[in-house]
């Protein structure tokens, strides 16, 4: 039988998996806030938590295992976009919905077995919040309905905090309505011109947190297996998700095993626009990323990890692959994972093992056993075809260097010699490579670029 082994946030210890029901394992993601396209740090979780799944449905089989991911659908954000845009909100989000199914498609994950949208469920969320003021951990006030943090006693155990520090670590919405700071919204009113529907406490929309409880409990059941997503969920969203679904259902345990991702950053430094290193999947899809070589970059790092993306080991992916695939281009799949890669998955998804072991089959020569183990992972349709990315495009693209250039040359037109040696002193020491032709200028990213050091350009 095999032996999955799990880091549980909630007792911060690796665990022994041990479903509630083996015949019925439960698994729920917080999936994305639709209003934007997916950018990397987005799908880090979607990658990480379909290598659980493909595990899970191999441990107990395919009919037996159901994984939930949710579209947030209603939020500030996206009434903001329709606001700016003048589009309808209902279109923005199908639209974007799309964008994201597509895109996460390319990266080798599988649809979950259900994808609800919070809108759907908004008389479930009202029907959870009525549940909770006649149980004493609500209360309306001020058009709004409050979870009272303070009627739960065990706020603050997954994140592991007091409420003293949630106070001073979070932007706490300061509400005269409000009994104590740390009190959260589980209904608030809608004007005409934002969605909105009836309730008992007037025309609304539901708060962020009470989505997921509603949702989870709906398709899993008041009690379940796995939940999942970003460190960053884990407070407030998940502190408070625990809170509601426990007081809602005390005599339940909600989610048995909590799961969560560490953040990603581009180059050593957190992902921002204003750095010039910002970009979305499907940004490098169009640049002739390939979805394989993003995956593969994604598990080389353990998910407890904090993922670095860099050039570099975008290279090292594509030559990993490329090798692999003409390595396999003839050979057939035997039945199942060869046993080190997924022994290797099964303790706490190590992800890094595991293709360690595969660099050791291709060493081999082991054409059969590295099919199998890549198409276990969801790299099992790589191809010499579909690897023809060319990574300096790739770099300069994701990185805005040929904006740079561009103002160079504009300066240089200019006459401007002291503005055209900035920019070039700057990009490089970043680790581009100029050259000054008679036809203009050339450039390239060398192995030494570094888009920090772009920050003097803006």
């Amino acid at each position: 039988m095999t032996t999955i082994k799990l880091y549980n946030t909630l007792s911060r210890q690796k665990e022994e998996f041990r479903p509630i029901d083996p015949e019925r394992v439960r698994m729920y993601v917080c999936g994305p806030t639709v209003y934007d396209r997916a950018h990397l740090g987005n799908a880090r979780p979607v990658v990480v938590f379909d290598v659980l799944y493909r595990l899970l449905r191999h441990a107990y089989g395919a009919r037996h295992v159901t994984y939930v991911r949710n579209f947030t659908d209603v939020d500030d954000k996206i009434n903001r976009r329709a606001a700016d845009s003048g589009r309808d909100i209902s279109e923005i989000t199908a639209e974007t919905m799309q964008w994201f199914l597509d895109d996460m498609r390319e990266l080798g994950a599988l649809e979950p077995d259900a994808m609800p949208r919070a809108t759907a469920y908004v008389p479930q969320m009202v029907s959870m919040i009525e549940d909770l003021i006649a149980r004493g951990h609500a209360y309306e006030a001020g058009g709004h309905v409050l979870f009272s943090v303070e009627s739960y006693g065990e706020y603050g155990r997954l994140s592991g905090r007091s409420v003293e520090d949630m106070i001073a670590g979070a932007r706490v919405e300061v509400a005269p309505y409000k009994k104590n700071p740390m009190d959260f919204v589980l209904w608030k009113p809608s004007g005409p011109d934002l969605p909105g529907w009836d309730s008992p406490w007037g025309r609304g929309r539901p708060g962020w947190h009470i989505e997921c409880s509603a949702m989870s409990y709906e398709l899993l059941g008041d009690s379940f297996d796995i939940h999942g997503g970003g460190n960053d969920l884990m407070f407030p969203h998940h502190e408070n998700e625990i809170a509601q679904s426990r007081c809602a259902h005390p005599d339940a345990s909600f989610a048995k095993y909590w799961m969560h991702n560490e953040m990603l950053q581009v180059e050593g430094r957190k992902m921002s626009k204003s750095l010039g290193n910002f970009f979305t999947v499907r940004d490098l899809l169009d640049r002739g990323v390939p979805g394989e070589v993003i995956r593969f970059v994604f598990l080389s790092t353990h998910y407890r990890k904090p993922m670095d993306w860099t050039a570099e080991k975008v290279r090292e992916a594509e030559a990993t692959l490329k090798k692999w695939a003409t390595l396999i281009e003839n050979s057939d799949a035997q039945s199942g994972p060869p046993l080190q890669v997924l022994h290797a998955l099964e303790d706490d998804l190590n992800t890094p093992l595991a293709i360690k072991e595969m660099h050791k089959l291709a060493k081999d020569g082991n054409a059969v056993a590295l099919r199998s183990a890549l198409e276990f992972v969801g790299l099992g349709t790589i191809s010499k075809e579909s690897l023809t990315m060319l990574v300096e495009e790739m770099v300069d693209g994701a990185f805005d260097v040929g904006k740079f250039i561009e103002e160079m040359r504009t300066a240089r037109e200019n006459r401007n010699w002291a503005e055209s040696d900035r920019i070039r002193d700057a990009l490089v020491e970043a680790g581009v490579e100029i050259k000054i032709t008679p036809e203009g200028i050339e450039h390239s990213i060398t192995s030494r670029f570094d888009p920090t050091k772009l920050e003097a350009l803006e």
